[in-house]
Parts: structure tokens; C-alpha cells; sequence
């Protein structure tokens, strides 16, 4: 029984370190992590501004598309991002945030297409 014990808490405390490691090793800076989730969430907004004007003209529309419908606000630039759409008629789009501040360059590129998924 002490044996099993002995093993359960050196299992629980290896996996603990490794946990920590990873965490510490691969976590970007918190200002990097608070611009991401804002630019996540930006995209999805973007996302949700396809649909509502695909319902209304069958079709998915650029980003002036989208602000002439007043479905977005804000324009290309956000927090050093800029934002494009790639559009495939009524086949489907691609937003992509790509970090144009010069302090974001290491920054990570992100997508979503017509599925909401963020990449």
C-alpha cells in the first residue's frame, strides 16, 4: 500500500512539474496574451458580420462591405493588427489578423473562415 502511495504521489509530482514547465516555457507575455484574445475576439465579430450579410445579399462581402452595411465599425487597424477578407462569392471567406506594429512582430498570425474557427 505505501509502495502504491509512493508511486502515486511521485506520478502526481512529475506531472505537476512537467504541467509547470510547459506553462512557464511556451506562455507568451501578458500583453501579448490580452492583444490575442481581443484579436480572436475581433475575428469572430467579423465572422458573425459574414453571416449577417450573406443572409441579406447571398454572398459574402470585403471588409467595405461590411461597413457600408454598418454590420462592423473600426476599420482594417486594431491593437497593431491589420485585417483583411479573402471572399469566395457565396462559397465562403477568409479573415486573417496580421500584426503590423513593429513590437508585434513575433506575434501570431491569425485566421477564420466561414466555419468560426480561429486558427
Amino acid at each position: 500500500m505505501r509502495v502504491r502511495q509512493s508511486v502515486l504521489v511521485a506520478a502526481l509530482a512529475l506531472a505537476c512539474h512537467a504541467a509547470t514547465a510547459a506553462c512557464s516555457s511556451q506562455s507568451a507575455p501578458p500583453q501579448q496574451q490580452i492583444d490575442v484574445v481581443s484579436i480572436k475576439s475581433e475575428l469572430l465579430a467579423i465572422g458573425q458580420a459574414e453571416r449577417q450579410y450573406f443572409l441579406t445579399h447571398s454572398a459574402y462581402g470585403t471588409l467595405d462591405d461590411l461597413e457600408q452595411d454598418k454590420l462592423l465599425t473600426g476599420g482594417a487597424n486594431r491593437r497593431g493588427y491589420v485585417f483583411t477578407v479573402q471572399v469566395d462569392g457565396s462559397q465562403g471567406f477568409t479573415v486573417t489578423a496580421t500584426p503590423q506594429d513593429p513590437d508585434k512582430q513575433n506575434w501570431p498570425t491569425l485566421s477564420m473562415d466561414q466555419t468560426m474557427q480561429v486558427k
